[in-house]
């Protein structure tokens, strides 16, 4: 089988994994700097091993830095291709689309919308090989977005193929855990016996709730942040304080952590919500739950507490936390590479 890097190229990240167990991720925001993409997918794809070809799904192309998803679809097409001429990379490239097939470049601009926000199903199509008898859910929750994908007899039964149509099915949940500002987790907190309404503004992220509970890990040298300061429970603290328009002398310690759990509890209560959509689907419990993401401690979480199906599988667990939280591009490599594309 021939080696295969892939490439998930989303908004706000850009992920690549090898079919030989390798990943890696670099944030990137897609709709600030639209024409440095190319480059950005270059020094990524360095940090990478070499490769017989390169296969790409993207979620980029909803950047409204572009008129239209299609013209998205097309520039990341040329961004990826224009990185790999620049590394001298003579590597034919494929597209991975909604309909599970993969294409070349000059087919994937031809029927750009199977082209967007495909990444979703080569998850679900690989998952398939750990839950092969009767209905499953594939649960991936990343820094941004959750998605919930039903399988049944390990073959992926979307309702939906699109966002739109994903989004109206609860198979796609525009809530993360890193990204998703916190007044759209929460309209009201309640706090020493009021209930305080939140600002609707950019103040704090969930990651910030999270990391205050001790849920991610503190990065010092990431200010990928609402505040530009520190992904610290310090700045967490003051960005979370923020949100019912306080600062931390206003707060201690035991208030900002009765916000954190509101919004961390809120944020769950959603996702079940969703989980329970998309369930009633297969007509009958989920025997197995796979579980990814950058956010799989929330994933486990709500599987664990909340729904106990008889069979949790774990892709942090059995390939490692990187390739879980690049399990849309992991998984495209290895479809890639056992399906010998060149």
């Amino acid at each position: 089988m021939p080696n295969v890097l892939a490439l998930d190229i989303g908004g706000a990240n850009l992920k690549a994994a090898h079919s030989e167990g390798t990943a890696g991720s670099e944030p990137f925001a897609v709709w600030r700097q639209p024409k440095e993409l190319g480059r950005a997918i270059a020094t990524l794809v360095r940090r990478m091993p070499g490769a017989d070809a390169v296969a790409v799904t993207m979620t980029a192309e909803l950047c409204d830095c572009f008129e239209t998803k299609s013209n998205g679809v097309r520039a990341v097409l040329d961004a990826v291709q224009a990185a790999l001429r620049g590394l001298r990379r003579k590597t034919s490239v494929r597209v991975w689309l909604t309909n599970g097939l993969l294409v070349s470049p000059t087919e994937a601009r031809a029927e750009p919308i199977k082209a967007a926000a495909s990444n979703w199903l080569a998850l679900a199509t690989w998952a398939g090989r750990f839950c092969a008898e009767g209905p499953a859910l594939v649960l991936d929750i990343g820094s941004t977005t959750t998605d919930i994908i039903p399988l049944r007899d390990g073959v992926p039964v979307p309702r939906g193929r699109t966002d739109t149509d994903r989004l109206a099915s609860g198979e796609l949940v525009y809530s993360g855990s890193r990204r998703t500002p916190i007044h759209a987790i929460v309209r009201t907190i309640t706090m020493d016996d009021r209930t305080i309404r939140v600002a609707a503004e950019l103040f704090a992220t969930t990651r910030d709730a999270h990391l205050w509970l001790g849920d991610l890990p503190e990065q010092p040298d990431d200010r990928d942040t609402a505040d530009g300061r520190p992904a610290t429970r310090k700045y967490a603290a003051a960005r979370l304080a923020r949100v019912v328009c306080a600062d931390r002398s206003m707060l201690d310690d035991e208030q900002i952590t009765q916000l954190a759990r509101q919004v961390a509890d809120a944020q769950r209560t959603d996702i079940v919500r969703a989980l329970s959509q998309v369930e009633a689907g297969l007509s009958q419990r989920a025997r197995t739950i796979v579980t990814a993401g950058s956010g799989e401690f929330l994933a486990r979480r709500i599987v664990e507490r909340l729904h106990k199906p008889p069979r949790l599988v774990s892709i942090g667990d059995q390939h490692g936390l990187e390739i879980s939280s690049a399990a849309c591009a992991y998984a495209l490599a290895v479809i890639a590479s056992e399906r010998g594309i060149k």
